[in-house]
Parts: structure tokens; sequence; C-alpha cells
């Protein structure tokens, strides 16, 4: 039997599994407020903390840690990689830690993974399908000017297995079929799926796309360049606007979404508006992700933690649910994607990549 530790840190949660094979002995998601992170100057700053939690939450429950011999993290930002599973090596480490691609909650994926394998004899650690996984074709990085590049940075494991699952339910295979899907979460990207390659999609970290519960998506440019040039704000405080500390939590002041969403039920027309102004810009993006794909979609995707919120599925159902059928896979499928992708290397399936 092959005992695999799945972790996945998120930017409002941490989240991890034990598998037993494919069997699941224990699923934990651990919240964190925007109090609670506003603690730490960076994501970094947040290992120790992170790694805490896992550690306790595990004795607790009464896990044979010892037993556990691979433990697979969400890939971080590391320079762009392709699709698959990856051993966790030094060189990967040092890009997590530097945030060689950007900084965000998932560059402690590697550095947990490796951490809590080190403290077991004979266990391994991997990522698999990291944030930074590059699909896209030639014409869609371009940006508009020759000293930038759009990039691909994006919720690549939960869109996947969100893909598999649907084509699964459809009696498909991913490579017969067109999505569009939406990850809707703490960060909010949506790819166009081409037979099973990701062939464009937003940087749903740091700048393009929907805003969400803690980013800014993409930002009036001349309105940022006066801000970043007005001697007002610091570095760090306009990174800030752009990552943790725009969308809900610039407009209403949380980063909770089934906070809003309550607001908003009862009554509060100020949480109802940025609600609304949430599920159109969503709306929008599927639109030109199904220009992408020249208008033929089988179906639209929503996945992540906002997709429970039946008000998002019918504004978007009523937005675009005339480019194809919308269907809601709510929550995320990413620790089981992960362990998962533990289990075929552990099974011999496919072979762990070397990340260079």
């Amino acid at each position: 039997m092959h005992r695999i530790l799945a972790i996945n840190p998120g930017s409002t949660s941490t989240k991890f599994a034990v598998y037993f094979d494919d069997s699941c002995v224990l699923n934990k998601t651990i919240r964190h407020s925007m109090d609670e992170l506003m603690r730490y100057k960076n994501v970094m700053d947040q290992f120790d903390f992170r790694k805490g939690l896992i550690v306790d939450a595990l004795v607790e429950e009464g896990i044979e840690v010892d037993a556990i011999k691979y433990v697979i993290g969400r890939g971080g930002m590391t320079y762009p990689v392709e699709s698959g599973v990856y051993r966790v090596n030094q060189l990967m480490l040092n890009h997590a830690r530097e945030g060689v691609s950007g900084q965000h909650a998932s560059n402690l994926g590697p550095l947990l993974a490796d951490y809590i394998a080190m403290q077991i004899p004979g266990a391994r650690a991997f990522i698999a399908d990291p944030v930074v996984t590059d699909e896209m074709e030639d014409i869609a990085r371009v940006a508009g000017h020759s000293r930038f590049e759009r990039r691909s940075i994006f919720h690549a494991l939960n869109q996947k297995a969100t893909a598999r699952t649907h084509a699964r339910k459809m009696g498909k295979r991913v490579e017969e079929m067109r999505l569009v899907i939406a990850h809707l979460g703490g960060g909010i990207s949506v790819g166009a799926h081409q037979y099973g390659r990701v062939i464009d999609v937003n940087n749903g970290l740091n700048g393009e796309g929907p805003f969400s519960p803690e980013r800014s998506g993409t930002l009036p440019a001349g309105q940022l360049i006066e801000v970043c040039f007005s001697g007002k704000y610091s570095r760090n405080q306009v990174d800030r606007m752009v990552l943790g500390e725009g969308g809900y939590v610039s407009y209403l002041g949380t980063n909770n979404a089934l906070e809003v969403e309550k607001m908003a039920e009862s009554g509060n027309e100020k949480a109802l508006f940025y609600q609304e102004a949430l599920f159109y810009q969503v709306s929008k993006i599927i639109g030109e992700m199904a220009v992408v794909l020249e208008g033929k979609v089988d179906a639209i995707l929503l996945t992540g933690g906002l997709a429970y919120n039946k008000s998002l599925e019918t504004y978007i159902k009523r937005k675009a649910g005339f480019i194809a059928p919308v269907y809601n896979y709510p929550g995320e499928d990413e620790l089981e994607a992960l362990a998962m992708n533990a289990l075929q290397v552990a099974r011999g399936e496919v072979e762990a990549k070397i990340y260079l």
C-alpha cells in the first residue's frame, strides 16, 4: 500500500490530505483570515506557521507519519514547465523561495513537501502541474509592447483535474474536447482548453483578468502609472494593491467570499453590487476564451470555492449559456489530483520529471 501526503497551500487556506493508494483517510482544510495573514510580511514568512499546522494536525489525527513515503505539494512560481509530475530538487526550492516568476502561497508547496519528506526515512517529495504550467500558443503571449509578454500563471492543477472529471462524465477523453474552465477562488483564472492543452489563460496571480476576493485583476494602466509615480506609495504597497488587498478586500474589507455572499443575501447593496461586478467580469473573460476556441466550445466548467455560490452559477448561465452548456464542479479537486499523480509515480505508471 502506498501512503501519500498531499499538501495544497492556497492564498487563504492550507489544505492537506492523506491517501492510502486511492483511498482518502484524512482531508483537512485550515482557513486563514486576512488579519491572520497580515502578520507576515511575505509568503515565505508563513512557512513555519503553515508547517506547524500540518504537522500538529497529522499527530492529532493519529496518522502514522513515518509510514508516508510520498509527499506531494502544489507547485509554485518557479520557471515555466510542461505539465507533469516533478521530483523536488534544490534548484526548485531555490526558485520557489526567490519567487522567480512571482510570489504566491503555492511557492510554499515544494518547500513544505520537501521539509516533511526530509523528516521521514525513505520519503520523497514531488509537485505536479504547477501554477507555471505553460501550454500557451505564441500568439497568445503578445502583450502589446516588445518589452512585455503575457505569461501562463494559473490554477493548472485544478483546471486540468476538472477537465478530466468532466471528460469522464461525458464518456470522453480531454484530448477530444474543447472547454472553457473558470477556477474561481482566492484568485481567478479562466482557460481555453483545446484537446488537453491550455492554449490561452489569464495570469490569475498578478494583474490580469477578473478581480477576485483579494486580487485586483486588470487595472487601468494609466491610473496605475499615476499611482506608481505619485510618491505616496512604496513598491510593496502597490504590489499589495494588485495581490492581497485588491478585489473584495479593497471594496468590502474582507477576502471571505462567503461573507460577501451572506452580506448580499441580507440586502447589503454595496456587497450585492461588487459581487455582481465579479460575476460580470468572469462572464466577460469566458466570452474571450470562447473566441479563442472559435466558438466551438463543448462546455463551460465552473470550479473553485466561489462556485458554491448559486447566484454566480445562475448569472454565468444567463450571460454565457448561449456559448455552451455550463457545468458546475464546486470546490477543488486539487488534493485528490496531487495524490493521484503521486500514486502514478509510486506504481511506476509515469516517471517523475527533473526540474532544470
